[in-house]
């Protein structure tokens, strides 16, 4: 597959990924008590879905990573496994959540009630905060030392990447889930998906969008060959 063809599938799979993710969090809000059993089914099965598409969208990373500097794909294999394993820990709470849902009688809250309520803390926090930045990190030094987006892009990665670090202590503030900062606060988990994911809806964009100039640039660069042929 061409770099074009490659830029403009990732692109296109990160932007469906994060709208969908950009949809599941609100899901999540949308009822102050425990939310009934049908809520917590159907932000599920979107965020899997999401994080499913996703898998396209790192693995299309790793791909442009090495199409532009095959010396670099160590970097593009790092971002790669990071966001996979991040896929992972997003596979196993969500699948807790609806367990819970399903095989207890009543509404309840599966974010911090039911069997395994207290086994996703870690994954949907701390362990998917230091993925996210590894991601980010190997992924915005990928695009400030190759030049294969804008520097916009490089950049926010390490932003990005620095808010989720400050989000590693909050296992030490409890698991009340209203509090901004703790184990399983908002703050730690769903202000984070939903910056995560209005971060890799701007990237996929913008990935999408350099399919164009790449495009662009191949052709230009095969008309100044053809010339220099000619006159050769």
């Amino acid at each position: 597959m061409s770099e074009v063809e490659t830029r403009k599938y990732t692109g296109a799979f990160g932007i469906v990924a994060s709208l969908l993710i950009i949809v599941q969090v609100p899901l999540y809000f949308i009822y102050p008590a425990a939310p009934p059993d049908w809520n917590i089914l159907t932000r599920s099965l979107v965020g899997i879905t999401g994080c499913t598409l996703f898998l396209v969208f790192f693995t299309g990373v790793r791909q442009i990573v090495r199409q532009v500097d095959a010396g670099y794909e160590w970097v593009g294999s790092v971002a790669q496994v990071a966001g996979l394993v991040w896929v992972a820990m997003v596979f196993v709470p969500q699948s807790m959540e609806v367990g819970a849902a399903i095989s207890v009688d009543r509404d309840i809250d599966t974010t911090t009630e039911g069997p395994f309520a207290a086994a996703q803390y870690l994954m949907q926090g701390g362990i998917s905060r230091l993925l996210m930045a590894l991601f980010a990190i190997a992924f915005g030094f990928a695009v400030l030392r190759l030049g294969l987006l804008p520097k916009w892009v490089g950049r926010t990665a390490y932003v990005l990447a620095a808010v989720n670090l400050t989000f590693l202590p909050a296992v030490y503030f409890g698991d009340d889930a209203a509090d901004f900062y703790s184990a399983q606060g908002w703050g730690t988990t769903a202000s984070m998906g939903a910056l995560w994911s209005i971060w890799t809806l701007a990237v996929s964009i913008s990935i999408a969008r350099s399919a164009g100039r790449v495009e662009a640039a191949t052709i230009t660069g095969a008309e100044r060959e053809h010339a220099e042929h000619a006159t050769a």
